[in-house]
């Protein structure tokens, strides 16, 4: 793709206000729009789309800074639509009124209308139904942009009705392309050695229009020579990185996390958690959900990994932020490395499953209390082996109700502890073979 904005717009009229570099820079069509290949090219969603002359209604998915607003303006070009533009944060249901009778008067003009929402996920669940019977009769063909998860912030009945195209971040690549053609707009190059340079692409995480702002304040600055990135560092501060504890992006990375570790990638498990930690997560959340990875990924294994974790927890309680967080990075490190087994998570899922199936069986007599006599004369412990008394501790007896078949729910692993949890489970096996 070419530039992410044009470089030929007209100078501002003398006398008005400067247009920030982002509006002079704006593409003037879809080829000059950068990165998003997987959405513009030619085999793409919308390559295809606008191909075959039949654009659908879409919902743009992605990260701030990557065009979304910007494609919506140049589809709307390319298709000789009306532009509407909204934003849900400050639009209600009689703004939204008044934009369907201005796209159905349009209509009935001859002119389609192609309404572009802005953080469409803020509307409400009645705010969304309403676009639904104007996307139907093609009063309006609704291009939505949202920076959370659609599948879940907007309704089912909006999502079968609309295409969800996911737009990327922009890669070092693209930021670098889009730095060059700011340098041209501007007739001349940032007073920056290559490392400041890679550098300030890095504080844009992603974001064009981030860095555009960047490049506007770099620009401006009075320098003799180039500034290196230690001189570009006092000067700008980095930008933060995206993370909404609340939101995808929290679930995204303590994925991510849990994932490594069970992979056994303990640098890329501190990686994230660090992501997590610099983002504002609460540790005493990472705290409880490593403790859960020690459970769920690794169990008997390595019986330790939970002392390892409640330890770690107990340690960040004590000692607070951020000597805390040490003990917690220690326990990811720890189960990282551990030996993996979900031989427990998988028994007791299916002892779960078998439970609900059976019913309310109940258990076998024998071993059923009988603290009275009517409970002896029913037969209650009646035959029941005291398996201290039998041979190697161990009667062999049955324990599930009478009419249901023996389960086999636990299945070690031969991995850590559990190769030896496996032993004893199949000598058990064994003698129950030969007592039965």
């Amino acid at each position: 793709m070419a530039d992410l904005f044009a470089s030929d717009t007209p100078p501002a009229p003398k006398g008005t206000a400067p247009r920030p570099l982002a509006d002079q820079l704006r593409p003037q069509a879809l080829s000059e729009v950068i990165g998003q290949e997987q959405v513009l090219g030619s085999e793409a969603p919308l390559g295809v789309m606008l191909g075959a002359g039949s654009l659908s209604s879409l919902i743009f998915w992605g990260p701030p800074g990557v065009g979304k607003t910007t494609i919506a303006r140049l589809l709307a070009d390319e298709t000789d639509l009306h532009f509407v533009q909204i934003s849900a944060i400050f639009t209600g249901v009689p703004d939204l009124k008044k934009v369907f009778e201005a796209a159905r008067l349009r209509r009935q003009n001859g002119q389609g209308t192609l309404l572009f929402v802005d953080e469409i996920h803020r509307f409400n669940k009645a705010q969304q139904d309403s676009f639904l019977p104007h996307m139907e009769d093609g009063t309006i063909l609704l291009v939505g942009a949202t920076t959370e998860n659609p599948s879940f912030e907007l309704n089912a009945a909006v999502l079968s009705r609309a295409q969800v195209l996911v737009l990327e971040r922009l890669s070092l690549a693209d930021l670098e392309r889009l730095t060059q053609r700011a340098e041209k707009q501007l007739a001349r190059a940032l007073p920056l050695d290559g490392p400041a340079r890679e550098a300030l692409l890095e504080m844009a995480d992603g974001d064009g229009r981030a860095l555009l702002n960047l490049i506007e304040q770099v620009a401006a600055w009075r320098v003799e020579g180039k500034l290196n990135t230690e001189a570009l560092s006092k000067r700008l501060m980095k930008r933060a990185a995206k993370y909404d504890k609340g939101g995808e992006e929290h679930y995204n990375l303590i994925s991510a996390l849990h994932k490594s570790v069970r992979g056994s990638d303990p640098d890329a498990a501190l990686y994230w958690m660090a992501r997590m930690l610099t983002g504002g997560e609460d540790p005493r959340y990472l705290a409880r959900r490593i403790i859960r990875m020690a459970v769920e990924d690794i169990g008997l294994a390595d019986p330790q990994a939970q002392t390892v974790c409640l330890h770690a927890w107990e340690t960040y309680e004590r000692l607070g932020s951020p000597e805390g967080e040490l003990a917690l990075a220690q326990a990811v490190t720890y189960l990282a490395l551990a030996p993996k087994s979900n031989a427990g998570y998988a028994a007791y899922k299916a002892a779960m499953q078998a439970a609900r199936k059976s019913g309310s069986e109940p258990p076998p007599k024998h071993i059923l209390n009988a603290p009275t006599k009517m409970m002896k004369e029913q037969g209650y412990g009646a035959g029941y082996a005291y398996d201290h008394d039998a041979e190697d501790a161990f009667s062999g007896q049955n324990y599930f109700p009478e009419t249901m078949q023996r389960g086999s729910y636990y299945q070690p692993v031969e991995r850590g502890f559990e190769r030896e949890l496996k032993k004893r489970l199949e000598y058990f096996a064994r003698l129950r073979a030969q007592r039965s």
